[in-house]
């Protein structure tokens, strides 16, 4: 019998670094090795990269398949519907939305739907269109997914979605990455770091991630703290963190890095005195997970996914009270103990969050559909 054939929209490997990549890299490594009977074809532009840093797709049943990176509609309106059908695929897997004019089922994966409950950090374009097309995706998918049983809640109440429809497919960590321990420690020099005297933050710079109430609530520490790092490239919506480090005279305390590779971060979770990750509003949070793993204490946010991800492993705080996430970062600066605590705490906890068993729940769904539509 021929493999069935499920298309994977690759794209956003092709992209900035965001939880969205993180997601597909992670899940389909493992789903290709789980599901020798399925032929993968991915699709993406940065086919050698792809096969060069992660050669789990040189497996024999994945096909890598160049589609040019192309605005969002032209590849929503033509690029993905051609080659749904110019390979014969049994099923179409994309991130958020569906092809315009789907021509043969799809799967879809909606991480989140913040725009419905949070609309205040999005443009009103991005809020009325998605509104709209993850609507149509949430209602047409043949399969459903999604990263948390908070936002399978979220899909339910919004667009009024069969719960039985909606499968969640955890976000895992690579623990081949993101262990605790001493390694990389030399590499920290290149971004004038020390082991453990860092804060460490990790979040694309716009207004959800909370960058001006977390570094409003460092200034609030007093005595002598260690420096705030904050990773990840700018989105928007950034000047008012910039601004508010210099007015607060805190342009030696605070540190922004933008380039950080994969192999980096990881060390930079691993040596930080604490993450803190005080976001307004995620799907998932895979950096709280990252973080869990590394072996580091953790505050985060009482809100939205978080709580699901943190368990009891993390100091909760209300992200719209700068006193709340000072008063949490000053326990984890003078609470050895409860440091320690965390940390044991975390590492329990994380292991809920496994790309290979979320693996294992999403091939167990693709095969379940494929024996479905074979009886036809």
């Amino acid at each position: 019998m021929d493999r069935f054939r499920v298309g994977v929209d690759f794209h956003t490997f092709d992209g900035i670094y965001q939880g969205s990549r993180s997601h597909i890299l992670g899940l389909f490594k493992e789903a290709v090795v789980l599901a020798p009977e399925i032929e993968f074809v991915f699709f993406l532009n940065s086919t050698e990269r792809l096969l060069s840093e992660y050669p789990e797709f040189n497996n024999p049943n994945v096909t890598l398949i160049c589609m040019p990176s192309r605005p969002s509609l032209w590849r929503l309106a033509v690029q993905l519907p051609m080659l749904q059908k110019r390979h014969a695929l049994g099923l179409l897997h994309t991130q958020y939305r569906l092809p315009f004019l789907p021509l043969g089922p799809c799967a879809c994966t909606i991480h989140d739907v913040l725009f419905e409950s949070h609309p205040e950090y999005f443009s009103k374009f991005f809020t009325w269109q998605s509104k709209l097309s993850f609507r149509i995706a949430a209602y047409f998918s043949t399969l459903l997914f999604t990263v948390s049983d908070y936002s399978k809640q979220q899909i339910v109440q919004r667009y009024s979605v069969d719960p039985e429809k909606i499968q969640v497919v955890y976000n895992g960590v690579d623990f081949s990455r993101f262990h605790p321990g001493d390694l990389g420690r030399e590499r920290l020099a290149e971004v004038g770091l020390q082991s453990r005297d860092y804060i460490l933050n990790v979040g694309r710079l716009e207004p959800r991630k909370n960058h001006v109430r977390l570094i409003e609530a460092y200034a609030k520490l007093e005595g002598d703290v260690p420096p705030l790092v904050c990773v990840g490239q700018r989105d928007f919506g950034y000047d008012q963190a910039l601004s508010l480090v210099n007015s607060l005279g805190l342009q030696d305390r605070v540190k922004f890095l933008e380039h950080v590779d994969d192999r980096l971060l990881p060390i930079l979770m691993r040596h930080a005195r604490f993450f803190v990750f005080p976001a307004i509003a995620e799907g998932f949070g895979m950096p709280v997970a990252e973080a869990l793993a590394s072996g580091v204490p953790v505050l985060t946010s009482n809100t939205t996914s978080m709580p699901e991800v943190a368990g009891a492993a993390a100091i909760l705080v209300d992200p719209l009270d700068a006193d709340s996430i000072a008063r949490g970062m000053d326990q984890l600066l003078s609470d050895t103990a409860l440091s320690q605590r965390l940390v044991e705490d975390g590492l329990q906890q994380v292991q809920k969050f496994d790309w290979r068993h979320s693996a294992a729940v999403l091939v167990k769904t693709y095969r379940s559909y494929i024996a479905q539509a074979r009886r036809g």
